[in-house]
């Protein structure tokens, strides 16, 4: 190995990695939480083609898009140098305006390039060049991010004061025990996100990248980057299938959780992680089966319909993960 690992390195790689997850998460639920602001919004809004709301949770949407890239390279990184890369994240923490978004923002990317300047300099220490120039380019879309969010740190909007409009009797089906359901769901898919995203790396440790045959060595690729072609496709699914189901939440004015359930684990082995993974699925399958069965009872037609269409991409995992462990 070109470059000897130490365990405080490992760490700060890792420590790169929880926070690039935390941001992700954080972004694309304060994404999903503008359907719920928008809803706050001045009668005058309504007029407009395009508010504040759609290009501010556009622009976040983005960046959760390239925090999670962030993540992946890192990983992919600590996975080439022969070590393991976290599935933890650091606390996501969402807020309740885009005031407080962008302050939440602020404070997330000061620390992360707070963060990546310690990791480039020991990597230039280690001559680690590699990873220093990784970390030189996520530095500078990290300091693009932190200006994104300056712009919005003063922005005061309607979302701020309190909704004075009484819950209407139809709304009253949308109970604490329900959004607990719908909850799981989201805690799922954060679960499927990181699991997904980390083994799709791991395809860089050098045991599962090895070419062992002839013929893998002509094609160029082996049954580990194959399948870690297919994980990057289900992980983009599971991304959109957040989205949906924590904008559903917002919208009904509950709360998303943060945290995955169950917690994501990797696998040593590539049969580990294709078993993991067919559970993972078999067991979302059987909850969204669950939040299905309990819309329809309480007559919640919308949110019954979006899991109906999650529940057969879910189905389409599970046998594609199917066709490897039989």
């Amino acid at each position: 190995m070109v470059i000897k690992l130490t365990a405080e390195y490992t760490d700060l790689l890792n420590q790169a990695v929880a926070r690039e997850i935390q941001v992700s998460i954080q972004y694309i639920l304060q994404h999903a939480k503008m359907e719920k602001l928008k809803g706050r919004e001045i009668p005058e809004n309504i007029l407009l083609d395009k508010t504040v709301y759609d290009v501010v949770g556009k622009v976040l949407q983005d960046l959760s898009i390239a925090e999670m890239k962030h993540a992946a390279k890192i990983m992919e990184r600590i996975y080439y140098l022969g070590g393991e890369a976290t599935t933890k994240s650091k606390q996501p923490v969402i807020g309740n305006s885009i005031s407080e978004f962008a302050k939440l923002g602020v404070q997330a990317e000061e620390e992360a390039l707070s963060l990546y300047r310690t990791i480039i300099n020991k990597a230039a220490e280690l001559g680690d060049w590699e990873t220093r120039e990784l970390f030189e380019k996520i530095y500078g879309d990290e300091e693009e991010h932190l200006f994104k969010f300056q712009e919005y740190a003063a922005f005061q909007d309607e979302s701020e004061h309190p909704y004075k409009v009484p819950m209407p009797e139809w709304r009253k089906i949308f109970t604490d025990d329900y959004f607990a359901l719908l909850n799981k769901a989201v805690a799922a898919e954060i679960a499927g996100i990181v699991q997904y995203t980390n083994q799709h790396e791991k395809a860089a440790l050098l045991e599962l990248r090895m070419r062992k045959t002839p013929l893998e060595a002509v094609q160029d690729t082996n049954t580990a980057q194959i399948v870690s072609k297919i994980l990057k496709d289900i992980f983009m699914a599971e991304m959109k299938h957040l989205e949906l189901i924590s904008e559903r939440i917002y919208l009904l004015e509950g709360e998303a959780v943060t945290n995955p359930e169950p917690l994501p684990v990797v696998g040593e082995t590539l049969l580990d992680m294709l078993r993991l993974d067919h559970a993972l699925e078999s067991t979302a399958i059987l909850l969204y089966r669950e939040i299905i069965a309990e819309a329809l009872k309480r007559g919640d037609t919308t949110t019954r319909l979006m899991f109906e269409e999650i529940v057969k991409q879910e189905e389409e995992h599970f046998w594609t993960f199917d066709d490897f462990v039989k």
